[in-house]
């Protein structure tokens, strides 16, 4: 079928590869290339197949980490990292190296599903508890340098971006998906996805977790 989105499974366990890969061709958008626990295949497969997505386990990631740089910084291929809940630790190394997703193998299968096609279409996807963490810790260490004075005041970037983009900006940073803003809001779900486009435009960063560190660095938001 014609503009398939072609997927490259690696993981450890087979049992979760085969249930995956299921789950993922009962889209007939979706088409799994091949599924594996060995990483050394991924540089055969790239060559012979035309693919779109790597979903590349997270423990396996850490250990090729450079070579995972090199296909993101000479390919089209899109790199998604499943780890879970107990691997958070790893997110930091798959930020730093570019990576296009990091999703949950706890996730609901439709919102993986979509999170995948969310990321083809040039977006990237964090899962929103990662993005809570990496608030959490930038809000610690700020109250450890403030712990002795007053409150940081907040200085909304109103000469920047619009009063709906730093109501979106603020509510990324606390943790909730497109659909969750826009009943916060009581907007549309693609009325919020017009205001995220345009803030990624506006801040200069390709992803949520980038837009969230930029705006508590400059201190305008509330933590």
């Amino acid at each position: 079928m014609e503009n398939q989105i072609q997927v490259v499974l690696i993981d450890h366990y087979q049992i979760f590869r085969e249930g995956v890969k299921k789950v993922l061709e009962k889209d007939s958008s979706i088409n799994v290339i091949a599924s594996s626990d060995d990483y050394s295949i991924l540089d055969y497969v790239l060559k012979a197949n035309q693919i779109d997505v790597v979903l590349l386990d997270a423990k396996i990631f850490i250990h090729n980490q450079e070579h995972v740089k090199n296909v993101i910084l000479y390919s089209d291929v899109k790199i998604i990292i499943l780890g879970t809940d107990a691997e958070k630790g790893h997110v930091k190394e798959a930020i730093k190296a570019g990576v296009h997703g990091y999703l949950f193998k706890e996730m609901d299968m439709f919102a993986f599903v979509d999170a995948i096609k969310l990321i083809i279409t040039g977006e990237s996807y964090y899962h929103p508890n990662i993005t809570s963490d990496l608030v959490n810790e930038y809000r610690k260490s700020l109250q450890a340098a403030h712990r002795k004075s007053e409150k940081t005041p907040v200085h909304r970037p109103l000469h920047l971006y619009t009063r709906r983009e730093c109501e979106v900006l603020q509510l990324l940073t606390d943790g909730q998906s497109n659909r969750d803003i826009a009943k916060s809001l009581n907007i549309s779900e693609k009325t919020v996805k017009n205001h995220v486009s345009s803030l990624f435009k506006k801040m200069q960063v390709h992803d949520r977790t980038q837009a969230v560190v930029k705006a508590i660095k400059n201190k305008w938001l509330e933590l």
